[in-house]
């Protein structure tokens, strides 16, 4: 299938221009060959201890990235989604509307939820697993439900404002997690070296 096309009218040649899948593919391919991946993951794989934990990360970086991707889909084109489940009919514009907000903030709920559970597992792998159930507490009890009472009820942003309490509950645990495990070595999580 051509990706251009070109038309001629009144003495004036215009190009449309269109991308399908196979082009947006390319240019995706294109962007991280171009970044160095091919040279940067030989210095990452020499930084890890062992092979177990380079793929750990090399999963791990997949995972977030399909998250990222499908977060970018949810943000560009909420409405397209919707309409796939919901016949585009006046009596369903409420609903509709609705559902749109709603995945705007599913997008970035999809984003922190895919960090934290990562993060938990990183910090299971080694063992840590009391601090990321009190840190889930917090995060889900404290701040995800203080923050959605307050906007859905006080700010009056309803359903909207108890997701985003959500993603903020889930953002607050992702940090937290991220941050142990920055300081693993400092708390004696690290793994010991092999003998």
């Amino acid at each position: 299938m051509p990706t251009t096309t070109a038309t001629t009218t009144d003495h004036h040649q215009v190009l449309e221009r269109r991308l399908g899948p196979f082009d947006a593919a390319a240019i995706i391919v294109a962007n991280v060959i171009g970044g160095g991946i091919l040279f940067r993951s030989p210095a990452v794989a020499a930084a890890v201890p062992d092979a177990p934990w380079f793929l750990l990360a090399w999963a791990g970086g997949g995972v977030l990235a399909f998250m990222g991707a499908m977060a970018i889909v949810m943000w560009a084109i909420p409405r397209q989604l919707v309409t796939l489940f919901l016949n585009d009919v006046p009596a369903n514009a409420m609903v509709i509307g609705l559902a749109v907000s709603f995945l705007r903030v599913a997008a970035a709920f999809q984003l922190v939820d895919g960090a934290q559970v990562i993060g938990a597992g990183m910090l299971r792998g080694l063992h840590d697993t009391r601090w990321p159930l009190l840190f889930a507490l917090f995060g889900y009890w404290v701040v995800g439900l203080g923050i959605g009472a307050w906007l859905a009820f006080a700010r009056d942003w309803k359903g909207v404002g108890i997701w985003i309490g959500l993603a903020s509950g889930l953002a607050a645990v992702a940090a937290l997690m991220l941050a142990r495990w920055m300081m693993r070595d400092r708390l004696g999580l690290a793994r010991p070296e092999h003998a």
